[in-house]
C-alpha cells in the first residue's frame, strides 16, 4: 500500500518553495539513531517505503522504527505527446518536501552495528546524500 494522504483539500498542488534548512523535524524525537538528509529535494512515497522494507527486513523485527516525513504533496505530469495547454496534468504521485538538516527515519531497540547497516541500506535507496546520527552527538 502506498503512501498518500486520506483526502486532501485541493487535489492538485503548485510546486512550492524547498529554499532555506528545515526547522522543524531536526532533531531526534523517539529513537536512539536517525538519518539526516544533507540536501533538498522530493522523496517520493515509492522511495519511503523502499527504505522501510529495507530497514525492517536488516533488523529482523527487532527493534522500532519511525519514518519521520509523509509524502503530503500531490504532483502532476502530463501524457507523453500531448500539445501545449489544455490545462494541468493528471496526479502522478505524491512527494515529501525535504530540507537539509531534516530527520527521515530513526530506530531504537537494535545495536549500534546493526543500525549503522539499517540507516546505510536506507541512504542508498534515496536520491539524496544522508548522514548517520546518533542521540548522544547531535548537532547540525
Amino acid at each position: 500500500m502506498a503512501l498518500m494522504p486520506k483526502r486532501v483539500k485541493y487535489r492538485q498542488s503548485q510546486r512550492g518553495s524547498r529554499k532555506g534548512m528545515a526547522m522543524s523535524g531536526n532533531t531526534l524525537a523517539f529513537g536512539e539513531y536517525g538519518l539526516r538528509a544533507m540536501e533538498r529535494a522530493w522523496i517520493t512515497n515509492i522511495q519511503i517505503e523502499a527504505c522501510r522494507v529495507a530497514m525492517n527486513r536488516e533488523m529482523k523485527r527487532k527493534g522500532k522504527l519511525w519514518i519521520r516525513i509523509f509524502p503530503d504533496k500531490s504532483y502532476s505530469k502530463k501524457p507523453i505527446e500531448v500539445r501545449m495547454g489544455k490545462g494541468k496534468g493528471s496526479v502522478e504521485g505524491w512527494v515529501a518536501v525535504v530540507r537539509p538538516g531534516r530527520i527521515l527515519f530513526e530506530i531504537d531497540g537494535v545495536s549500534d552495528p546493526m543500525a549503522v547497516e539499517c540507516m546505510r541500506l536506507a541512504a542508498t535507496k534515496l536520491p539524496i546524500r544522508t548522514v548517520f546520527v546518533r542521540r548522544d552527538e547531535i548537532s547540525l
